[in-house]
């Protein structure tokens, strides 16, 4: 059976997303390289690494340089990390004025060192001061605010509906929801009667994360009433994910990438991460990357050594051609 109904756009605010499928937010991962591929693999919505308000607030450069966004990979949102809410709402205004079509909040951060200073999961434990934030960003910009977090802090809670409902009142126009507790971090199943109870409780989009590698695990989010879907991990190595799961929603075989297309995107990332840090900062970049997208390729681990010492964009061309199946252009 055909299914176009659980792909679709989705209105967050006065933005409208060209379909329900999203990037989400990955430390060390979501730069503006990785998300212009994402986009082109058909996310329909991509969101930055977490910057820190705090950060931000004090003129740090390195935050400031994770805000810049490229025009390739709208609509974007960028996610702001803290717990002051005047803070979150200077950043908020730092955001938009670099571009970003939605303003994302961090509340579901199980990183202690996040946690520690009050943010990320802290704030599932205050939802007044959550809401607090939420309402002070929604005041001082005019893009749309967003939020992500999770069902519980440990196993066997449902936090979910409380918060949803904080965040709407607050003015978000856009929830994304990991289906684990903070405890479990990214390990163990999602769940999916805790997550349908909050996409009940709001009118608002609740978009699901958690887990989501292909069309049955995002179906299975959208039919428990999830507006949308976040995939990460999964499209780690693999930013085409989101048309493999589309064609899959909409019936179609959702085939899985070749190995030869998984490493032509990966030079194009390569490429594009050159750009955007210089040749040789580019690539000391996506060494901590390279291990995912060589992933059960014959003699991963003998090229993934090899690429780190590489300093040039040729030299990575001439390693990884032999899974490209065929020379050619970066």
């Amino acid at each position: 059976m055909t299914d176009n109904k659980l792909l679709h756009p989705v209105a967050a605010g006065r933005v409208t997303l060209r379909n329900n499928l999203a990037l989400a937010p990955m430390a060390g991962i979501t730069n503006a390289a990785f998300r212009i591929l994402a986009a082109e693999g058909g996310a329909g919505l991509v969101v930055t690494e977490m910057v820190s308000a705090e950060s931000l607030k004090y003129g740090n450069k390195k935050s400031f340089k994770m805000l810049e966004l490229l025009p390739g990979e709208h609509p974007a949102a960028i996610q702001l990390f803290g717990a002051d809410p005047a803070s979150m709402a200077l950043a908020a205004q730092a955001a938009e004025r670099a571009g970003a079509d939605i303003v994302d909040i961090n509340a579901g951060c199980p990183v202690k060192k996040v946690r520690r200073s009050g943010a990320g999961a802290e704030l599932m434990k205050t939802p007044a001061l959550l809401g607090d934030i939420i309402s002070r960003m929604v005041k001082s910009v005019k893009v749309p605010v967003s939020i992500k977090f999770r069902v519980g802090l440990t196993a066997g809670e449902n936090l979910g509906p409380l918060l949803a409902r904080v965040a709407e009142e607050a003015g978000a126009s856009l929830i994304t929801l990991h289906g684990r507790p903070a405890s479990q971090f990214h390990t163990g199943p999602v769940d999916l009667d805790a997550m349908a109870a909050v996409a009940a409780a709001v009118k608002i989009p609740v978009f699901g994360n958690g887990g989501v590698e292909n069309a049955a695990q995002a179906r299975a989010m959208l039919e428990a009433g999830c507006a949308g879907v976040a995939v990460g991990r999964a499209a780690v190595f693999n930013p085409a994910v989101f048309a493999e799961i589309a064609a899959g929603l909409c019936g179609g075989a959702g085939e899985a990438v070749t190995a030869a297309a998984r490493m032509r995107l990966f030079l194009r990332f390569l490429e594009l991460n050159a750009g955007i840090y210089g040749e040789e900062h580019g690539l000391a970049r996506a060494r901590k990357l390279v291990g995912y997208w060589l992933k059960g390729l014959p003699g991963a681990a003998g090229a993934r050594a090899s690429f780190m010492r590489l300093k040039t964009l040729k030299e990575a061309e001439a390693l990884l051609i032999q899974y490209t199946g065929g020379p050619g252009p970066l």
